[in-house]
Formats: C-alpha cells, sequence, structure tokens
C-alpha cells in the first residue's frame, strides 16, 4: 500500500471541499478525490456564473426531508453569517438579491478559488480526474482503491452530491456506497426542475414560449410566490422550480397569474365604469399581451359590457386559479439538485457520521436534505460539510 491518510474525503463539490478544509485544520492529513477535472462545477454553474452562496433567511423550513428535523443542529451551529464572514475575509464582493438571496458581485470561481485556498492552508492533497473502483471497510478504518493506487484512511467522508446534471459528472456513486453498507436510501427524485407538458398542451401554449410573470403556485403542500416562465417543453421559472420538490406525477398545481388582484370583482366593476372597454385591453393592465391574447383568444368582439357575470366568473378564474396539470418534469438532465438521498436515521444529525459504521460520513446533497431554490443547497453543504469536518477535526 503506497500511502494512507488520516481522512478520505470522496466529491471535490461545495461540501467536499469545505469539509477538507475544516477537517484539516488540526493538522490531519486529509485526501479530497473526484472523478472529474475540475472542482466545484456546480458551485461554477449556479447563480448564472455568479453562484447564490448562501440565502440570510436560511433555516430549517426551507428544507425537505423524511425527517425535517434532522438539518436543524448543523444548520444552527454554521450560520449563513458564518460563510459570508469567510467570503468578506477574501475580499469578493457581493450583494443580496431578492428574499435573501446573496450572489458574488463577480464570477463564481472567486468562491471556489476561495474553498481551494482554505483547502491548501489545511494541507489538503486533492486528486481530480481521479475513479474510485473499490472501498473495503477494515479494523482500522477503510481502503479506498482508485485507479491511481490504493489509500488507507481512519475516515472516510462520502460528499458526491446527488444525480442531478449527470453532463457534469453526476452519478449514483454516494447511494452505492450507501447500499454497500446496509444504508437505507430514500429513492432519489428530480428536485427545482422546470415542469413539461404532453405534446397536445403544449401545441396551444407555443405562442407563450418566452413570456415571464409573477405568480403564486400552490398544491396541496406548499405555495411558492415568485416569477413563471414558459418553456418550448412547458413552464419554468423560480416558481415552478420551487414547486417542483413538492409535486408528484399525476398531480394538478394552482396558479394565480394575478396575485393580490380579485380579476372577477375588478371586471365587475370595469363593466359599470367602462362598458366598451374590450377584455384584452382590460386584463392587460395585470398581464403580458400575449399571456392575455391566451386567454381572450374568443373573445374578439366583446365588450365587457357584453359579459355576463358567469362568463366574467370563468376568465377569472383561469387567471386566478388556473389548474393544471404536468405531464412529467425535465428530469435530472436540468434539476439543480436531487431530492431524496441517504436516509437521516443512519446518521448523526450533530456530526454527519453513520452511526453503524465507525468513521464513515455523508454530507451535501447525497443526503436526504433538499433546500429550496435560492442559497439554500449551499448552506447545507457548508454546514454539513463543517459537522463532519469539526467531528474529524477533534476526533
Amino acid at each position: 500500500m503506497a500511502r494512507s491518510f488520516d481522512t478520505i474525503i470522496i466529491g471535490a463539490g461545495a461540501a467536499g471541499l469545505m469539509c477538507g478544509a475544516v477537517a484539516g485544520r488540526s493538522g490531519k492529513q486529509v485526501l479530497i478525490i473526484d472523478h472529474v477535472e475540475k472542482p466545484g462545477e456546480k458551485i461554477r454553474i449556479s447563480g448564472g456564473g455568479r453562484c447564490n452562496f448562501t440565502n440570510i433567511h436560511c433555516g430549517p423550513d426551507n428544507f425537505i426531508s423524511n425527517n425535517p428535523h434532522f438539518c436543524r443542529s448543523a444548520l444552527s451551529r454554521y450560520s449563513p453569517q458564518d460563510f459570508i464572514a469567510l467570503v468578506e475575509q477574501y475580499g469578493i464582493a457581493w450583494h443580496e438579491k431578492t428574499k435573501g438571496q446573496l450572489f458574488c458581485d463577480g464570477r463564481s470561481q472567486e468562491i471556489i478559488d476561495m474553498l481551494l485556498s482554505e483547502c491548501e492552508k489545511s494541507g489538503n492533497t486533492i486528486w481530480l480526474g481521479t475513479s474510485v473502483l473499490d472501498t473495503q471497510k477494515t479494523d482500522a478504518g477503510f481502503v479506498v482503491t482508485t485507479d491511481r493506487q490504493s489509500i488507507a484512511c481512519r475516515d472516510l467522508v462520502i460528499a458526491t452530491g446527488g444525480i442531478s446534471i449527470p453532463k457534469m459528472g453526476a452519478t449514483d456513486f454516494g447511494y452505492r456506497i450507501a447500499r454497500q453498507f446496509d444504508l437505507e436510501v430514500i429513492t432519489p427524485a428530480p428536485a427545482l426542475v422546470p415542469l413539461t407538458f404532453t405534446d397536445t398542451e403544449k401545441a396551444p401554449l407555443k405562442t407563450l414560449s418566452g413570456v415571464s410573470t409573477s405568480v403564486i403556485v400552490k398544491n396541496d403542500r406548499a405555495t411558492f410566490d415568485e416569477a413563471l416562465l414558459f418553456t418550448h417543453r412547458g413552464i419554468s421559472g423560480p416558481a415552478i422550480l420551487q414547486i417542483s420538490s413538492y409535486w408528484q406525477p399525476g398531480e394538478l398545481i394552482t396558479i394565480d397569474l394575478a396575485p393580490g388582484k380579485n380579476i372577477v370583482e375588478l371586471m365587475k366593476q370595469a363593466r359599470t365604469e367602462s362598458p366598451k372597454t374590450h377584455p384584452r385591453n382590460f386584463l392587460s393592465q395585470f398581464l403580458p399581451r400575449r399571456l392575455v391574447e391566451y386567454f381572450t383568444d374568443k373573445l374578439t368582439h366583446v365588450r365587457l359590457a357584453d359579459m355576463s357575470d358567469k362568463a366574467m366568473l370563468n376568465l377569472g378564474l383561469q387567471i386566478n386559479q388556473w389548474h393544471i396539470k404536468p405531464a412529467g418534469s425535465e428530469g435530472f438532465r436540468t434539476a439543480e439538485v436531487t431530492l431524496g438521498g441517504v436516509d437521516t436515521n443512519a446518521l448523526s444529525s450533530k456530526t454527519m457520521a453513520c452511526r453503524n459504521v465507525e468513521g464513515l460520513y455523508f454530507i451535501g446533497e447525497v443526503v436526504d436534505v433538499t433546500g429550496h431554490l435560492g442559497g439554500h443547497n449551499f448552506q447545507w453543504a457548508w454546514a454539513s460539510a463543517q459537522a463532519a469536518g469539526m467531528a474529524i477535526a477533534n476526533s
């Protein structure tokens, strides 16, 4: 056996790099391995290339898990303000967008470089372009066999993420390791993903491709007030990405295309005050023109004065309570994150260590903790990595 390390981390993404930096501060010898050629690729593409690195409002209510309390401990011990302090230590300029989302003023590469610098300060060794072929438990820890060589370690951290965006190198490696050690895996599903329509539904909606508007979207489990974007495949935008994490195939979702506006009552009022107004002109006060044309295409020669209460009710409900049943989603190909993952019942919420396999840890997206859109998933990566890294550093 050529080498041994105190800790091996498989995965050089957000959680893996953070964990390596923290674990190595106490002098632990840490090796980070990844089969891709560049570290932190999800960091690089996030936020349109500016990395939505955290959210100042991040808390347990922003996460989905079979055990909704699991994330509380890690999140409470490593807050968004803690990560902001690290970002500012490196002189990285940032700004807040809507709903507490924080982005770099410059490129997301600044966050990657910061993490790599932290790893370097902690003396981490990083092997990129290196495939893990096998992992085995030993009395002293683990033996990890790669296409370079076999390495021994005491602690093994799985930070391989989920299976979203496979073109960037995402695999089910973490789930396979979990099953190898008899851990349950909550069935993975795409989350924060655009929803699609059948070909029949797409045809009448194709004129709306590119239209964006603020909406309230909801189902029986969640409600979100953000923007919707029509695409040539279906619907996307922040509101739809959010609700997709709570949507099951075959279910309806309800969209209010004019939040805060009771279209029926407003039309009735306008019928009295401006009876000659065309419904299309009236609705254009509240909706994008192409969207108005979609809902009024059969009202070519109708004035508000010509519309009955029933006709106004039908039109108003289409706008304030548009019920649609997506055919599916764009799947893992475009999903920002993966729902499900390693069952948290197998892990310590304080350390991310496996309860029944000494020295084995799971952090980040590979765990059954999935955040809302807007920097929450990165905050989970930082917090869960900090929890595991501190446990390893102090062991």
